[in-house]
């Protein structure tokens, strides 16, 4: 009968999502009778929403995705469409980077859900997906990775959360108190989940992502279809561990990415001790505050200087 809490945005899909996730836990957990509420929190699973700097300076901005579109111009781009325009008896004119696209997701949604394979596939060669990929992977990178440090600095609202639940966690069972949440989920977007692994430093290549650099970045780490497939998920399990030799390896933790153990970014290694864990992301957790990140400048310059 103990407490799950359980959050979401506001969007339907997230609650549906939610309200699933607890059926699907089925007769399992015995919650006494009540069915749990979906609590919506935009402010933690929209956190982007609520940065003005990060909503004017990225969401907004045209310039801000000025490598995705000189992608689209380029020479690996040309070679698709032209292909595609080929395949399709068309004028290469009347394509453009972004129709080839919706081709290409049709195909892949269609694959991902149905298991069919669309008519739409057979416009693609292998080579092609990976472009087009890569061109999707530019988008995240600059919207919401590693391109702008506000993409990931507006997330440490959520992460300090998450180490909130985990402090009051540790407090509860040294104090031999029942642990009031054992179970917090909290359902978002991929949009919620890229910025947070971004701010804890997960897939970071040596060089950013940039349309003239396609063909160094074909051993990249951010792959945003591998990070953020459907149904991502970030776990953080805490121990209790009670055959310890020092009392700071009492708690420790795990990470699992898309249920795969995720090693540390501090030792990389797939446990690590909770006391640890929080000296690694000390200055995110005491130096981050998400009202002063997210305020615009007021002195008068260039969105793209401030990026």
């Amino acid at each position: 009968r103990r407490r799950l809490a359980l959050a979401s945005s506001s969007k339907h899909r997230c609650l549906q999502s939610g309200a699933a996730f607890r059926r699907g836990l089925g007769p399992t957990l015995d919650f006494g009778g009540d069915e749990v509420e979906v609590e919506v929190n935009d402010s933690l699973m929209r956190f982007f929403d609520h940065c003005a700097k990060f909503v004017a300076l990225v969401e907004e901005n045209d310039a801000a995705m000025c490598q995705v579109n000189a992608f689209k111009e380029g020479p690996e781009m040309k070679k698709v469409l032209e292909k595609v325009a080929s395949a399709l008896c068309l004028p290469v004119e009347e394509l453009n980077a972004d129709l080839v696209q919706v081709a290409f997701l049709t195909c892949s949604y269609e694959l991902a859900i149905k298991n069919v394979t669309s008519p739409w596939c057979s416009l693609f060669s292998e080579e092609d997906a990976k472009v087009l990929e890569y061109l999707n992977d530019l988008k995240q990178y600059w919207k919401r990775g590693y391109g702008y440090d506000i993409n990931s600095r507006s997330s440490c609202v959520l992460f300090q959360d998450i180490f909130q639940h985990l402090d009051k966690a540790v407090e509860e069972s040294k104090s031999s108190k029942p642990i009031s949440s054992p179970l917090i989920v909290q359902v978002g977007h991929a949009e919620t989940l890229q910025p947070l692994l971004a701010l804890m430093g997960y897939f970071k290549d040596e060089e950013p992502l940039l349309a003239s650099n396609y063909a160094r970045q074909a051993q990249r780490k951010f792959r945003s279809g591998r990070i953020v497939p459907y149904a991502a998920n970030l776990v953080f399990v805490l121990y209790h561990c009670d055959h310890v030799n020092a009392s700071q390896e009492e708690y420790q933790v795990q990470l699992l990415l898309n249920e795969k153990l995720l090693p540390f970014q501090h030792s990389n290694e797939t446990t690590s001790t909770y006391t640890d864990l929080k000296d690694y992301y000390k200055d995110i957790l005491e130096n981050c505050h998400f009202k002063e990140e997210c305020e615009l400048p007021q002195v008068n310059v260039t969105a793209v200087d401030e990026l």
